[in-house]
């Protein structure tokens, strides 16, 4: 059963998907620094664990559609921690874009409803973009 509730575990896991992103964004920022990359990974893996759960979040990996995905973000975090930040943070970028493809058509629903900017992304060019991608299942 899926619960929308917002618990203590879940705003937790929260903080850490954020504060994992902030420190891969500032990895990148200090020209490719492993101790910030190899946190921020660490930091966004443990938060999406807390915040979804540990068994949907295996589930979620573990998929036969997400095997390329999973393989790509691993093998990149393990090039991080052994101090090759430039591949590893490639084979993550590839590796995160296959894992959460799925997501995108949310993700567009909800930059279309956003009342400033929404405007720009309701145009035709940009709205036949969204809609090609529109009606797929999120896969989670």
């Amino acid at each position: 059963m899926v619960s929308f509730e917002m618990n203590d575990r879940k705003k937790i896991g929260l903080g850490l998907t954020g504060f994992g992103i902030f420190f891969s964004c500032l990895g990148i920022v200090f020209f490719f620094d492993e101790g910030l990359l190899a946190m921020g990974n660490i930091l966004f893996f443990s938060g999406v664990t807390l915040t979804i759960g540990f068994k949907p979040t295996m589930q979620f990996f573990m998929k036969r559609q997400n095997y390329k995905g999973t393989i790509s973000f691993g093998l990149g975090f393990f090039c991080v921690i052994i101090g090759w930040p430039i591949v590893g943070m490639l084979l993550e970028g590839y590796g995160f874009i296959v894992l959460f493809s799925g997501f995108w058509p949310t993700l567009a629903v909800f930059l279309q409803k956003i009342p400033v900017l929404g405007w720009l992304f309701q145009q035709p060019y940009i709205r036949s973009f969204f809609d090609r991608y529109r009606g797929r299942r999120v896969p989670v």
